[in-house]
């Protein structure tokens, strides 16, 4: 029998579990530093008790860089076999976390059986279900109705949930009274927000925050304390609503750590290349380097059918300065619900900026994977280069899509391929380019 309730718990105690045990040997790091990090707060393993086909992943600065993928359903699209093609292709292409944000439809069933068939990790937004679930007026719904859907996303397996606790009734003033552009992007702090202005009550989430505590403890469900104020436009980026907001994310994070509880916390959002390093540097100091979990950020608000490329670019920044956790952006961002081709292409990108973030850091065995690639393009190996692409798929149609008189070439250079002729004559060949 168990003898701790969370993965934190556990290594607050000093007990070796076994999801510890498999994320230690997959990331290359001793058990005893995973452990450490994990008691101080600074690494998590989110592991739902009821999630049995899960394989763990850990979240931290110190590991590798994870991506998550957001799916689900919506009214104006509501086709459950489009979202399961995307939840596999996104478990085909490695991802390591799938949000749920279905907000239509059997979202429970749906839920369930994601959980079911997930060996990522499988994060959701109680709020939105909530509205589903029990089908009536927003301001109608009851405190004790929002907690009660917590629970039930805790039951059923849910590996991390997104609460917008740090949004008070303080932090609603302040974004009523200051001159913001576009005053809350976030569709669950909205939610909360518009719900907390009919009724005149406080944010149930942060008012019964030991409440929500102690689910998450029941079921060892890591918190991700959502930013209901972050950053929709660079306009907004790094304004006194969103450190507010940090500022209060970071004392419930202290709360949940008394308690044993894991916690992840979401950060912006639209943020200038130039303020992506300080964005980092205070939530690592506000939330005392609990793992980040940001949403691109997106560089530039002028780019709709490419934000997977504003985001992979901050992404990459983000995540070599202190982020963790990238949230994937496709290139449907701001324009509709993302079909299956878009999230691989949001996936691939959110890859290549974790990967490139990861060899910046330094991390063990990051760079070998690049070196290796170089091998095989000095070598002209072909075959090897495309094992070793991101996307091998793509790779392969491209060079079976113009075809080379030369097989070692492309058609780009052909017999002036500069790899080709040095080795050529570096081995002190003739070098036939006109012949």
């Amino acid at each position: 029998m168990k003898n701790y309730s969370t993965q934190m718990d556990a290594a607050k105690k000093g007990i070796i579990t076994q999801e510890m045990m498999h994320v230690a040997k997959d990331e290359n790091i001793t058990v005893e530093r995973l452990m450490a990090l994990m008691s101080e707060g600074q690494l998590v393993i989110p592991t739902n008790k009821n999630h049995t086909s899960l394989t763990p992943y850990g979240l931290g600065n110190a590991l590798r860089t994870k991506i998550n993928v957001n799916l689900g359903t919506s009214k104006d699209c509501l086709n459950i076999e489009e979202e399961f093609k995307k939840f596999q292709t996104a478990i085909d292409l490695g991802a390591e976390a799938i949000m749920d944000l279905s907000s239509y439809g059997d979202t429970k069933r749906f839920r369930r059986e994601l959980i079911a068939r997930s060996t990522a990790m499988i994060g959701t937004v109680p709020i939105y279900d909530g509205l589903v679930y029990y089908n009536k007026p927003l301001n109608e719904i009851t405190e004790e109705e929002w907690l009660d859907v917590v629970e039930m996303h805790a039951e059923d397996g849910v590996d991390f949930i997104t609460l917008h606790c740090g949004l008070n009734r303080e932090i609603a003033e302040k974004i009523k009274n200051t001159n913001r552009l576009m005053p809350m992007v976030s569709r669950g702090g909205a939610l909360i927000f518009s719900w907390m202005e009919m009724t005149g009550r406080e944010n149930p989430f942060y008012e019964h925050f030991d409440q929500v505590l102690e689910i998450c403890r029941e079921y060892d469900v890591t918190i991700s304390l959502g930013d209901a104020c972050r950053p929709g436009c660079l306009a907004d980026a790094g304004d006194i609503a969103q450190i507010a907001e940090l500022v209060t994310i970071g004392e419930l994070t202290k709360r949940a750590w008394k308690k044993d509880v894991q916690v992840i916390v979401e950060g912006p959002g639209h943020v200038p290349l130039n303020q992506i390093e300080a964005n980092m540097t205070i939530q690592q100091s506000i939330c005392s380097g609990a793992p980040f979990y940001v949403l691109g950020p997106l560089v530039t608000d002028v780019a709709p059918g490419y934000d997977h490329i504003t985001s992979a670019i901050g992404g990459a920044i983000a995540a070599s300065q202190g982020a963790s956790f990238l949230c994937y952006v496709t290139p449907a961002e701001h324009l509709r619900l993302p079909n299956t081709d878009d999230v691989k292409e949001g996936i691939i990108a959110c890859k290549i900026a974790a990967h490139a973030a990861d060899v910046a850091k330094g991390l063990s065995g990051a760079a070998l994977w690049d070196y290796k690639m170089s091998v095989a393009r000095k070598n002209l190996d072909w075959d090897t280069m495309f094992e070793l692409a991101i996307d091998p798929e793509k790779a392969k149609r491209y060079r079976k899509d113009s075809h080379p008189e030369n097989p070692d070439t492309c058609t780009m250079c052909g017999k002036m391929c500069s790899i080709r002729n040095m080795k050529k004559a570096m081995a002190g060949d003739h070098v036939d380019i006109m012949d």
